[in-house]
Formats: structure tokens, sequence, C-alpha cells
């Protein structure tokens, strides 16, 4: 199966809760007049875009009707996908462009954080990158354990100390062996803890100096996960980790998992942060690098 096909079936459950009402809404009225846009607003809102983003995609969608003469809500179609796109963006790859580069990643327990990894590690050593994960994520139960079975997977080294180890200290040794080893890449998993722990925000400040120190100029991705399923949740978390770290970009996971993937659309408009990768099902090669013309064209094309 193609991406596009992998895409368009991992969203089914959105296609669902946004295609079938706004054909719909466009097959019903005959005009465009306040209860059309009223009700395109209620249908965006039941996706997970979210009030304000609706409010803005309604808002442009009556601008350029207005602009352009528009009078039957069936030409108005193309208009709002348009704006969907341009809201949503293209999508931007990782920028790996020394070696090693860095990759942090960072998120709250339970969003798929370590699955995530395996799979962009999968990913990456198939494009023919040398890469190496670190196990900074020493303070949960069986996280060290769960990302080994990930690296075993992947077929990539893992760096690893004891359970309760110094993070920081992890991380000075995966970055020495990455230099020995000419790795490509670096990708290291950190504590997710919950997000409004001071702890947090002082472990990944220490990371980051040691990175800083330890690979000074290297090209650093900080990626946080999110759950697709918490729908506005997923941005209240991630403005709270833009307080902790410099993020470079989201990894929304789960979207096969809800017919809120509206989500989407309201992430990279609310936070001004890209989505790089979309998780669309369960299999190793289900985290897709994100493109947002075929994101959008899959949730409205038949």
């Amino acid at each position: 199966m193609g991406f596009f096909e992998k895409l368009k079936n991992g969203l089914k459950k959105t296609k669902n809760a946004l295609l079938a009402p706004i054909e719909d809404l466009f097959a019903s009225f005959s005009q465009l007049d306040d209860d059309f846009y009223e009700e395109l607003g209620d249908v965006l809102i039941s996706a997970d875009v979210g009030v304000a983003v609706t409010e803005e995609i309604v808002d442009e969608l009556r601008t350029r009707v207005k602009a352009e003469k528009i009078k039957e809500p069936s030409e108005a179609r193309a208009l709002l996908i348009n704006i969907i796109k341009e809201m949503v963006g293209d999508g931007e790859p990782l920028k790996l462009d020394t070696t090693p580069s860095v990759v942090l990643v960072i998120g709250v327990n339970g969003v798929g954080k370590t699955t995530s990894i395996g799979k962009i590690a999968l990913s990456l050593k198939n494009e023919g990158k040398k890469v190496m994960l670190c196990a900074a994520d020493t303070f949960r139960a069986a996280a060290i354990d769960q990302l080994e079975v990930w690296s075993q997977r992947a077929g990539v080294p893992m760096i690893k100390q004891s359970e309760g180890s110094d993070p920081a200290a992890v991380v000075f040794d995966a970055i020495s062996a990455a230099k020995k080893q000419n790795v490509d890449v670096l990708i290291i998993d950190t504590a997710g803890r919950l997000h409004n722990k001071t702890n947090l925000i002082n472990e990944l400040a220490k990371i980051n100096r040691i990175i800083d120190r330890e690979l000074s100029g290297c090209s650093k991705e900080t990626l946080i996960v999110l759950d697709a399923v918490t729908g506005q949740n997923a941005v209240v978390q991630a403005s709270e980790f833009k307080k902790a770290a410099e993020i470079t970009g989201i990894v929304l996971t789960k979207l096969d998992g809800t017919a809120k993937g509206g989500i989407v659309i309201a992430i990279k408009k609310v936070l001004g942060i890209p989505v790089k990768y979309v998780g669309v099902g369960e299999g190793a090669d289900d985290l897709q690098r994100f493109d947002g013309n075929d994101f959008v064209d899959a949730l409205f094309k038949e």
C-alpha cells in the first residue's frame, strides 16, 4: 500500500466525521448565507479544529467568497480546501545536516513516544543513515527495556545505563559513542513526566547544555510527541513544553484512532510548530513523514 492510501485509511474516522457533513452542507444549502457559515463552523469544531482556528477559516472563506463573487456553495468547496491547505502548510523534513545530528524527543508518558522513536530510527536507517538511540528516560520503569526492544527491531545500537541514572550522563556517553562510531543521527529519549513539573524543565535544560557543549553547532531537532486522540489537550501539552524547550517539530500519533484529526489543522496554526510525522497505524512503517497537501487531500477526496 502506498503512502497516500495508508494516509487515507489511517484518517478514515476523521474523514467520516468531517467529509460527510461537509458534503451534506454544500449539497443542502442553495446560498452562502449566515446559516451556511454557522453550520460549517460546527462541523469543523466537531473534528477538533478548535474554536479560534475554525473562526479564522470561516472568516477567510467569507472574505474570499465575496472577493471572487462566488454565489454557489459548490464553488466555495475548493476555496475551503485551499484555505485549510495554506493553514496546515507543506510539512518540513528533519534538518539533519551534521554528523552526528541530534533528535531530542519529548512528551508525556502514554503518547507513543518510545514507539515513535523506534519507527523514526527505522525510517532513517532505511534511508541509509547510521542511527543510534540514547535511553535518557531513566526514571520510568521499563522505559529502557521498551527502547531496547525497538533498537533491536530497527537494528540500531543503543546507549543506556541502569534505571535511575542521571539522564545527562547517559546523553554524554551516547554523544561520545556517536562521535567514535561516526553516527549520522543520535536519537535521545527523555523522561515523559507531566509537563507541569519543574524537574522536567531543569532536566531538559541540563541535557541541552551537554549537547551544546559536546556537539557545538550540530543540527538539533527537538520533537514533541502528542496523542491525536486527546484532541485540544495535545495543544495545551505542547504549549507547556514550549516553555521548557525550543520545539522544532511535532510527531502526532494515533490519528487512525480518532475522529478528531482536525487537530492537525489547529496545531500548526496555534503553536507555529510544523507537524513532521503522523502516526496512521500500528505497523513499523505507519509513522509517516507529514505532507500537508496529502493530508488535506486524504480528508476531502473521495
